[in-house]
């Protein structure tokens, strides 16, 4: 996933969907009548135009806009993980959050279904007033994480049911390619670390749970890889679990309750070349202060200890754009940086000379040719189609000035 010649760029995954391609999805997992060879056609016409877009824009590796993975109002904590509970066989019933069974442990810690953050508690002021700006859609994040959601609970041994899903993904996007001339694209896919977040009733104990989601998970990795596509490994959980202890944690049992993850995702991606593998992790995509985030700093090690060929993390988010200070000295081992230098959690579209400076940063310290520009995070949902089209085009903009500038063979996009 090197280059020599130039800086290249991709993005995290989530890109803003048609209003009927998300009418379709809605009537789908609703119940409601609707056309099925209509749906799978719309899916593949929008996935290939998508992908179209992103390669007028100068997006080098590409993806299908997440646009494969379904969203239904009966799971709202986020698209980005939802899609895999319709890709799953031994979960049943669901729980509301708080009510979800958890299995003992042998860890010293253990983290509760999606406890209050500690963020949450810090600003709760903010986060209960739905015209604060940090809840979403005029909604009080507060309560809304307290009640109402609702999460699978596995009842059964895991198994993965998903293989007509994830196949047409991996046809829909490489014709995506083709009709934009393009060699290599990317597809998203839950991590066992966040996967397990869910309600377990039948392991012994979490991380029995742990390893049978990675063990699950590992035909969809294989799905894609075999296809010659990347895939992008998407465990939020890496980060920020850390904010959802009560108290604090020590340091040290962290990087322990994490590791057990880490393990478990290594033995999923047990033989897949290294190449078609990357790692996203972030603090969150809600709009909130952060003021509790785990540093990188504290996380770099077992990071690097992920058997992946890049890693994408936040690098443009105000809460973490100085923390690029955390990889000099750091080597990489031939893998590849996907920093972000365009975030998700504002509106205002960032200059090209600050999305310039932020990529100089890190080509310096690693190399730019182990560095692919990105975004923080997922776009689609987070911020208005409008803006996020020109967050991408901001992007590429500021790789081709970086690339000007840093010289040395690294030529403009």
């Amino acid at each position: 996933m090197s280059s020599s010649d130039r800086v290249r760029t991709s993005h995290a995954g989530s890109l803003p969907r048609p209003d009927d391609l998300i009418e379709l999805n809605r009537r789908r997992l609703d119940g409601e009548p609707y056309d099925a060879e209509a749906y799978e056609r719309r899916l593949r016409e929008a996935t290939i135009e998508v992908v179209r877009r992103q390669a007028e824009l100068g997006i080098d590796i590409p993806n299908d806009g997440e646009y494969g993975h379904t969203m239904g109002a009966k799971v709202d904590y986020g698209a980005w993980w939802s899609y895999a509970f319709q890709r799953l066989g031994g979960l049943g019933l669901w729980a509301e959050m708080g009510e979800v069974p958890t299995a003992p442990t042998k860890t010293r810690i253990r983290l509760a279904a999606f406890p209050e953050r500690r963020d949450w508690v810090r600003f709760a002021d903010a986060y209960a007033d739905p015209d604060s700006g940090v809840a979403p859609k005029g909604k009080s994040t507060k309560g809304e994480a307290q009640a109402g959601m609702l999460l699978p609970v596995c009842e059964g041994p895991l198994t993965y049911t998903g293989h007509h899903e994830v196949r047409r993904d991996v046809a829909n996007l490489k014709a995506g390619l083709e009709a934009a001339g393009l060699e290599q694209g990317f597809l998203c896919a839950i991590g066992p670390g966040s996967l397990s977040r869910i309600g377990n009733a039948h392991y012994e104990t979490e991380e029995d749970f742990v390893w049978a989601c990675a063990e699950a998970l590992r035909e969809e990795y294989l799905a894609i890889t075999e296809a010659g596509l990347i895939v992008q490994i998407d465990e939020p959980s890496f980060a920020e679990n850390w904010d959802q202890f009560n108290p604090e944690p020590s340091l040290e049992d962290y990087l322990e309750f994490t590791r057990v993850r880490v393990e478990a995702l290594n033995h999923a991606l047990r033989g897949i070349p290294r190449e078609l593998t990357r790692f996203h992790c972030c603090w969150g995509s809600w709009h909130g202060p952060h003021t509790t985030d785990i540093p990188i700093a504290d996380l770099v090690d077992l990071l690097l200890e992920i058997d992946v060929g890049a890693y994408s993390f936040e690098a443009g988010n105000v809460r973490h754009e100085h923390e690029w200070r955390a990889w000099e000295g750091v080597d990489l081992g031939g893998r590849v940086l996907l920093p972000g230098v365009v975030s998700h959690a504002t509106n205002v579209v960032e200059h090209p000379q600050v999305v310039a400076d932020r990529i100089e940063r890190f080509a310096k310290v690693v190399g730019p040719e182990r560095v692919i520009a990105s975004t923080d995070c997922g776009l689609g949902g987070r911020v208005h189609p409008q803006i996020a089209w020109a967050k991408l085009e901001a992007l590429t903009e500021g790789v081709r000035l970086a690339s000007e500038r840093l010289g040395g063979g690294v030529a403009a996009s």
